[in-house]
């Protein structure tokens, strides 16, 4: 599978930046509302933006060339100088323009990497056809100039309790000349995005400040929380790496996301400075009863650091009573009522 030529558009529509524009003011707008509540400034730590799923599907709220775009405004408004962006490739012709997104994310100096070609999970797959579907996916992102040797797990999924499978793919990856693209940092952003397109699609009225307060509080809480958890095991804050998706409420509120965590001494580091740091030699040697998630968690779960080793809303059940709450304005009692 071969990069396809990318069509004639014209970026610089007048009517779409004229859209694109009032979205992306809308959204710094918030930010005030959405950071007013966080804690004062400490010292400095650093971390990587990373975006999953390239390219998503549409969401709730923009067209999907909307979306890429407004992402890539944010990015060069907040200076964020290089994201990196994970890549399956065999959604890239089911998806408008998605090819044409990925070249653009490139031309804008961030970088692509291995996700998989379809996003498969490994407890699903054998080894053969997981080795599969990371080929086809190299086969095309190294022909990229934007192109980095890394690859990571759908789902963050290394295998889990099948240690047979996670020391497989490590030595597989290991031959093909690929590091493990790991995350360190995790709010389940993904979930927000779902939650409030099953919200749109069942009619319920959002809170949208509620929603930007509660998506960005998530993501400072939870990089302050897996920063402490690195520090209570290796003794050291390292370079972050946060995960994030290509999804509409992700790309809505990033602005004031980026505003949040460099108010709470964040800065924000290139992919390639977060990945050269020396704690992300331990994502191809932890050794865990269950392999799957943020590789801070791992490292502290082998190293004996009493749980809880993950954000508290990472525990799906959690987030959503906090989002039916503050966003949606329905209590416990009242879902379960409806429920």
């Amino acid at each position: 599978m071969a990069p396809t030529p990318l069509l004639s558009r014209r970026w610089d529509d007048e009517a779409m930046m004229a859209r694109l524009l009032t979205i992306l003011i809308a959204a710094i707008a918030l930010s005030a509302c959405a950071t007013a509540q966080l804690p004062g400034p400490q010292a400095e730590r650093r971390i990587a933006l990373t975006f999953d799923d390239i390219p998503r599907h549409q969401g709730a709220f923009y067209t999907t060339d909307e979306r890429a775009e407004l992402l890539r405004a944010t990015l060069r408004y907040a200076s964020v100088e290089q994201a990196a962006f994970f890549v399956n490739p065999g959604h890239l012709h089911e998806r408008v323009n998605g090819v044409e997104h990925v070249m653009a994310y490139m031309a804008d100096g961030h970088v692509v990497a291995n996700h998989t070609a379809d996003h498969g999970s490994l407890s699903n797959l054998t080894l053969d056809e997981y080795f599969a579907e990371i080929d086809a996916a190299e086969a095309w992102l190294v022909q990229l100039d934007g192109h980095r040797p890394w690859f990571r797990y759908p789902y963050l999924n290394e295998g889990r309790r099948d240690h047979e499978k996670r020391d497989g793919v490590r030595a597989g990856l290991a031959e093909r000349g690929l590091s493990n693209g790991y995350v360190t940092v995790d709010a389940s952003d993904w979930f927000y995005d779902q939650a409030v397109s099953e919200a749109v699609r069942d009619g319920h009225e959002l809170d949208m400040e509620a929603l930007g307060e509660l998506f960005v509080e998530s993501h400072v809480e939870a990089a302050a929380f897996f920063d402490d958890l690195a520090i209570r095991t290796v003794g050291r804050s390292p370079a972050h790496v946060m995960l994030l998706h290509e999804a509409d409420v992700t790309v809505m509120f990033l602005p004031q996301l980026i505003d949040a965590l460099e108010a709470d001494g964040w800065t924000i580091i290139t992919a390639d400075e977060a990945y050269t740091d020396p704690f992300g030699e331990l994502a191809a040697t932890y050794d865990t009863p269950s392999a799957q998630g943020t590789l801070t968690e791992q490292v502290a779960w082998e190293r004996g650091i009493p749980a809880p080793r993950w954000y508290t809303r990472n525990h799906i059940p959690t987030a959503r009573a906090a989002f039916n709450a503050r966003v949606l304005g329905i209590e416990p009692t009242q879902q379960q009522a409806e429920d």
